[in-house]
This record gives C-alpha cells, sequence and structure tokens, in this order.
C-alpha cells in the first residue's frame, strides 16, 4: 500500500519581499522562508507550495492580486520554460541593483571583514544579443509546456534542436528565437532544425544513445568571424556522408561563416577536450578584439561570453594591479592567457598557470601572436604547480591576479599566495560566496581596499565582482 502524499499548502495574498539566490525571489510567511521564481518585489501572489523543509520551502506563483511597479514584460517567447534569463521580468535597473546588493550581501555576511565602499555596478550596455558563444542540443524528445500538455497539443514532428530543461535531462526545449546571441545563430540552428526535419535525420536519444545530431556550437566575434561546430554520432559510411551533406548545405546557406567545423563523438557524454575537431571549411579558429590584442578561439578555448563585458572587467583587473611596468605578476586560473597578455605590456614579466593544457597552448599563441615575449604559461592543477619551490623558482609576485572557478581556490593555493606576500592581490570571482570566503583566509595579511562588481550576464542572477586586496 503506498502512502498518500501529504498536500502542501497554498499561502494566499502573500507579498514578495525581496531578491534571493538562483534568479529567485522570496517572501516570509510567519517564520517560513519561501523561494519563488518568476516574481518580483512588490508583487502579490498566491504561492501553492512545491516543496517544505523545516524554515524554508519552495513555491509557484499560482495567482496575481498586485503587478509589481518593478516588473517589466518579458521579451522572450520561451520565458518561464527554457529555465535562462529569469530576471526577464524585472527591470535592468532593478537587476544591477540587486546585483549590487548580493556581491554586498555576501562578502559582508561570509567575508565578516572590513571593506571599503563599494564602486557602483557596471551594467552591461547590451541587454539582449551580448553572448558570443551558444550550444543548442538535439534530442528526440520534445519537451511539451504545461499548456501545450493541457490542451493536448500533438506535434508530428518531436525531434527538438534547443536546450535543456532544468531537471529533465533527457528532455529539449524547442527554440525558436533565442535573444541571447546575434540573430545569425537563431537562422542558423533553424535551418540545421529544417533541413534535418525535411531529409530524415535521426535526432539523439539522450538514454539509448542512439541518433545522429547531438549538438551544435555557434561562436560570433566583433571581428565579424563567425564559427560553427556541429557534433554527430557517426558509426558508419553512410552516416558520415549523410553529415557531409548536410555540413554543406550549411557552407552553401551561410557563406558568412568562416570556421566550419565537425566532430565525431560517439561516446556517452557531450564533451569534445578528448576528441579530434576536423575543419569542413574555412579556419579551425576565430579571432576577438580587445583594444590592439588579437586573441585566437578555437572550439575547444575558453572565452568570456560577454566580450564588451569582459574588457570592462579586464580593464578593472589591470587599474586595480597598479602596474609601472617593473613588476612582477602571477595570473592563476589564467584560462587561454585572456587576462595575462592584457596587463603583459604594463608588466616586466607575466607567469599564468592553468589546469587545462589545451588552454595553456592557446595562451603561448596569444602572446606569439601579439608579440608579446615577457610570459611563461604552465599547465597542472593550481595546487601542484603553485608551490614554495615554484615561488622561489620564479621570484616572488608584486601582484596575484586570480579568476578561479565558481568553487573559488584550494587552501593551499592561499596558504602559497600567503608564503609569497605580493604587493597586491587582484581576485575577479564570478561567485561572490565562495570569494568571500577565500578573503576572510586571506584577511590576516591583506585589507581589501577597493571592490568593482561588473554585470556580465543581463537577465539572469550571476554577476562577476572583482576586489583589490593591498597589503596590511
Amino acid at each position: 500500500m503506498t502512502r498518500k502524499k501529504k498536500e502542501l499548502p497554498l499561502l494566499e495574498k502573500v507579498t514578495i519581499s525581496d531578491v534571493a539566490a538562483e534568479g529567485k525571489a522570496l517572501a516570509k510567511v510567519n517564520d517560513l522562508v519561501v523561494f519563488v521564481p518568476y516574481v518580483v518585489p512588490g508583487d502579490v501572489v498566491d504561492l501553492q507550495v512545491k516543496r517544505k523543509k523545516n524554515h524554508y520551502a519552495e513555491a509557484v506563483a499560482v495567482k496575481f492580486y498586485e503587478k509589481s511597479p518593478l516588473r517589466v514584460e518579458p521579451f522572450c517567447q520561451h520565458y518561464g520554460v527554457c529555465g535562462g534569463c529569469k530576471w526577464q521580468c524585472l527591470s535592468y535597473e532593478e537587476q544591477i541593483k540587486y546585483k549590487q546588493k548580493q556581491v554586498f550581501d555576501n562578502l559582508t555576511r561570509i567575508g565578516k571583514i572590513e571593506l571599503p565602499e563599494f564602486m557602483p555596478i557596471l551594467g552591461s550596455k547590451k541587454t539582449v544579443f551580448y553572448r558570443n558563444k551558444l550550444e543548442f542540443t538535439f534530442s528526440n524528445k520534445r519537451w511539451l509546456t504545461e499548456d501545450e500538455v493541457k490542451q493536448d497539443v500533438k506535434y508530428e514532428q518531436m525531434n527538438a534542436v534547443g536546450f535543456h530543461i532544468p531537471g529533465a535531462f533527457d528532455k529539449v526545449l524547442a527554440i525558436d528565437k533565442c535573444w541571447l546571441q546575434d540573430d545569425i545563430s537563431n537562422r542558423i540552428r533553424n535551418a540545421i532544425r529544417d533541413y534535418a526535419y525535411e531529409h530524415d535525420y535521426a535526432f539523439f536519444n539522450l538514454r539509448t544513445q542512439e541518433g545522429m545530431l547531438r549538438n551544435m556550437m555557434v561562436r560570433t566575434s566583433s571581428t565579424g568571424e563567425l564559427m560553427v561546430l556541429l557534433q554527430c554520432k557517426i558509426t558508419n559510411e553512410g552516416e558520415l556522408a549523410k553529415m557531409k551533406e548536410l555540413l554543406q548545405y550549411v557552407a552553401d546557406s551561410f557563406p558568412e561563416i568562416t570556421s566550419l567545423l565537425y566532430v565525431i563523438n560517439n561516446k556517452c557524454n557531450d564533451t569534445i577536450g578528448d576528441l579530434d575537431v576536423e575543419v569542413f571549411k574555412g579556419k579551425d579558429h576565430i579571432f576577438e578584439v580587445m583594444e590592439n590584442l588579437r586573441f585566437k578561439i578555437g572550439p575547444k578555448s575558453f572565452y568570456q561570453t560577454n566580450s564588451e563585458q569582459a574588457y570592462e572587467l579586464y580593464k578593472v583587473a589591470r587599474t586595480f594591479a597598479g602596474l609601472t611596468g617593473e613588476e612582477l605578476v602571477y595570473d592563476l586560473y589564467t584560462g587561454t592567457g585572456t587576462i595575462a597578455n592584457f596587463v603583459a605590456r604594463q608588466a616586466k614579466k607575466v607567469v599564468g598557470i592553468e589546469y587545462v593544457p589545451e588552454a595553456i597552448e592557446d595562451a603561448k599563441v596569444n602572446s606569439e601572436i601579439n608579440g608579446i615575449t615577457n610570459t611563461l604559461f604552465y599547465a597542472g592543477d593550481m595546487k601542484d604547480i603553485l608551490t614554495q619551490d615554484f615561488i622561489n623558482e620564479h621570484g616572488r609576485p608584486d601582484v596575484i591576479i586570480t579568476d578561479p572557478p565558481r568553487a573559488g581556490m584550494h587552501n593551499d593555493v592561499i596558504d602559497v599566495i600567503l608564503f609569497a606576500e605580493p604587493k597586491r592581490i587582484v581576485y575577479v570571482s564570478c561567485n561572490p560566496a565562495t570569494q568571500a570566503r577565500d578573503l576572510q583566509l586571506l584577511d590576516v595579511k591583506y585589507k581589501v581596499t577597493a571592490v568593482q562588481p561588473v554585470d556580465m550576464f543581463p537577465h539572469t542572477h550571476h554577476v562577476e565582482n572583482v576586489v583589490l586586496l593591498e597589503k596590511r
């Protein structure tokens, strides 16, 4: 006999009071904190609780009594289903206010250290079509929205290309228009989709690992160059020929593509780091330009996805570094060496360290093509490379710039930074919570003297933050 599921309450006429993490808002009902997606502070709503713990609950708004003056009309037809751009219902001016508050709250509550006055957040000039890279998934399981299910909508074509639905790993929401990347991305995706429908191409099934079309990536650049990478499962010569027919159609339809690539992936995941990427037409790379620097970007390269805001971010990092041309700089988690090369001409020498060997090769190439001769790059796990012996060999840095992943820095890395005793540390972070934790550990020798949040991702809760620490 199955246990009857406990009925969860309906909370009536609740006022949404604040913005929370992960793009949600929150309300307080007596002592219960309730997290709610797709609402904004000032909305008065009925909330259907979906999940309840002792001190908090998760709910959805099922009825609106009053709509907040902060609310704006979402511009995307896929809003509320796709799972991205959750703050479209909040005006951009308010979004960046809450992002500034998010940084402040994390650094004060978690860091618990003395802080200077924060500089006003640098908002993004572009709030749509600002990304330079998007990936789309092909699936033979099209996600049906609640409304489509209720209306018993039947689609002749259940294959879809678009974005994974949160919580449904094998289902994909069919995307008609995404506002994140230049519209050429929409046109290419939809043309490939229509050609695949018309010529009966098999879309991938994540559960059975069958089907040809798996994934596509589109990269755009400020130089006007355009990269398209198609990822397919190929098991015989006939499938290879069919894939190349599709690529030829793409090449003929979109002559503006300067780098048309494909990768055969017969593994159980979509990662391509260990796979060979083949050139169908054009070059195996595109270039991005920042000031007078050119950065080579391949299909596996990491590059900040908002090019214009990346420039603003790196300018802040360079200013905070306070370089005069005499400094030894360590650039930790250097990626493809973007920051290292960006500051190299103002430094005596820059040493970059990064986990991914391919990224380090890109970093070296980027130095070479820009005529930069004062950089050195090393590949390996940060805590294994950056040791006291490494410092003794390469010299104590005057400045350390660090831009770690969301998890922040390993304690061993922080210990070596404290041993190295640079005059200044510039800490760039995409996660102010882990940044705050690390700042607390650095506080024994360093004082935070400047904080500059930068908004890289409009309509999402993500924010980058740059902190300057100076030796006490």
